[in-house]
């Protein structure tokens, strides 16, 4: 029971953590433009292609990350504290800011070639990396990766699984927010846009407290 516990606590976080980052519903309101003027089914395929890279780059990052931290004889003490404070500053910074989710009108396409063979082009490029999933997302990976870093082999696959799952989740929400970007612009609003980015903030900078906190706690109490 405490296993199952951990796996979703570690999941959840990992969830709430990747989500300003990525902010999938405010990255596929400003992407609209460029998926406009395909039709439903293409743009579920294209949506579905975005989230396929997103979910790729992440897990890649996601079972590296910790390795890379041994590579350079980082201790997993500092990578909480440094990446617990990045990702308050995170979310610090969209709860201070005033650029909230645009409504669609107020951008523009730079391309105006509606083929589906050109929309691929710039499916994993710009849009995934570095649009939906860049530097900050890979931060915040990296940072969970060496939270959940554990000495017994058992218990890292858990923690790695937990995150992998995490990261499934971010990807099925990725597509969601691209595949019904014009249902969920009718359905949401620019306030609500607000509203979901307001609260996401606030539970990120909690995370990134919490994050920051356990390692100053395991630097004063080694195990």
């Amino acid at each position: 029971m405490n296993v199952i516990f951990n796996i979703l606590n570690l999941a959840f976080i990992g969830f709430v953590a990747l989500f300003p980052p990525v902010n999938p519903i405010g990255t596929a309101l400003i992407m609209d433009p460029l998926l406009d003027h395909l039709t439903r089914a293409q743009r579920i395929i294209a949506a579905k292609k975005i989230a396929i890279y997103s979910f790729m780059i992440c897990a890649v990052a996601t079972i590296i990350g910790s390795w890379i931290f041994k590579l350079f004889g980082i201790s997993i003490p500092v990578v909480q504290i440094a990446g617990g404070i990045l990702i308050c500053k995170m979310g610090w910074q969209l709860l201070s800011s005033n650029n909230d989710v645009k409504p669609k009108e107020e951008t523009k396409s730079p391309d105006t070639d509606t083929d589906m063979a050109s929309v691929n082009k710039i499916l994993f490029y710009p849009l995934s990396f570095p649009m939906t999933t860049g530097a900050g997302t890979i931060s915040v990976l990296l940072t969970l990766s060496a939270h959940g870093n554990a000495k017994k082999i058992s218990a890292y696959f858990i923690n790695l699984g937990a995150l992998i799952f995490a990261v499934l989740l971010m990807a099925v929400v990725i597509f969601l927010s691209y595949a019904y970007t014009p249902i969920l612009i009718k359905k949401l609003g620019e306030k609500g846009g607000q509203i979901v980015n307001r609260l996401s903030a606030f539970l990120v900078f909690c995370v990134g407290l919490q994050i920051a906190t356990s390692g100053i706690m395991h630097l004063i109490h080694p195990e």
